[in-house]
């Protein structure tokens, strides 16, 4: 169906994902390609720069915790693991999701998402941001 599927992942909180990864899996299909990715937060406006090396230290532990537990959701997938690429960014989700899209060509985005809450509705979410935000079609699974 999809050639090239965007899924971001909190990998933090891999329970937003269960539902998703499935629905991932029918859109690609046969011969898709998945793209998980999931973002940091950038501290690059961070006017410390006493504490720059220390801050450059917890984001290269964050980045590699964050790649081993990407490329153990792909255990997840019920498709061979060629088929499933990981990134992991630094920035917001919104913008590091339409600049993957772009980058890619990607054809979709299938992203999870928690039922709304007051929190969600008053301070916004990373899904409703993904979705007012990108050029491609999103899927938000709950």
């Amino acid at each position: 169906m999809y050639n090239t599927i965007i899924m971001p992942v909190d990998v933090f909180e891999m329970e937003l994902s269960d539902k998703a990864v499935r629905h991932a899996e029918f859109l690609a299909q046969e011969k898709g390609i998945i793209h998980l990715m999931h973002v940091l937060p950038s501290s690059g406006n961070l006017s410390m720069h006493r504490f720059a090396l220390d801050v450059r230290r917890f984001e290269e532990h964050l980045l590699q915790e964050a790649q081993t537990r990407l490329a153990s959701m792909t255990d997840h997938f019920n498709i061979s693991p060629e088929r499933i690429k990981t990134h992991v960014r630094f920035g917001s989700v919104r913008d590091c999701v339409n600049t993957l899209a772009n980058e890619l060509d990607a054809d979709v985005v299938v992203i999870g998402s928690r039922n709304p809450s007051i929190t969600t509705h008053l301070l916004g979410s990373n899904a409703s941001s993904v979705i007012r935000h990108a050029h491609i079609p999103v899927f938000v699974i709950r």
